[in-house]
């Protein structure tokens, strides 16, 4: 499916919205997706975009709680070791700019991780942005991750879909995913049960 980048778009079967990226596609129409997970893809970079529901980490507060979420991604995707990742930043983001009031707090996180595709030896050069939206009265931490590759080592799998491509639309860029944070909406909580 294809967005204008302007329209709400429906998650996890209409119980959250949000504006998604121009151009992105869903990654369930590819291969199984879990029930927990809704995964993006731009349709001509290698950007991707991840909304998890993930259980509520009470035992971390504030920005640990993104940073810990971070480390957690940097283990997915085995990125954990020495240099694998990095954390540049961590910032609140205000109430009054995000669209999911039921949020006790939300923390965007800037890092990056080196990561490998496909279990391939070529590791590419990840930024990592992670939208945090705490929310402890549905035991839910919910995570909204935009992976931005940087560099893409010539020996990935990643290489070959970067070139060639002619009239490609533009990658996404932080405010696309900073209205998407902002629009992230929830419509229905009985999604958790």
């Amino acid at each position: 499916m294809q967005s204008n980048g302007t329209d709400a778009h429906p998650l996890f079967g209409g119980a959250f919205s949000a504006v998604l990226p121009p151009g992105f596609r869903d990654v369930s129409e590819l291969r199984e997706i879990p029930d927990n997970q809704e995964v993006f893809a731009h349709s001509h970079t290698d950007q991707s975009i991840i909304v998890e529901l993930l259980e509520y980490q009470g035992h971390v507060t504030g920005r640990d709680a993104a940073r810990y979420h971070f480390e957690d991604v940097a283990c997915s995707n085995e990125a954990a070791g020495p240099g694998g990742s990095q954390v540049l930043s961590v910032e609140p983001l205000p109430a009054a700019q995000t669209s999911l009031q039921e949020s006790e707090s939300a923390w965007l996180l800037h890092g990056t991780q080196l990561v490998s595709k496909f279990n391939e030896e070529a590791e590419n050069a990840v930024s990592l942005y992670l939208g945090l939206f705490r929310l402890p009265q549905y035991s839910t931490d919910a995570l909204v991750t935009f992976n931005d590759p940087v560099t893409i080592n010539p020996l990935s799998s990643s290489a070959v879909s970067e070139s060639g491509q002619d009239a490609v639309p533009s990658p996404w860029s932080l405010e696309e995913f900073r209205l998407l944070l902002q629009t992230l909406r929830l419509l229905n909580p009985d999604v958790f049960g």
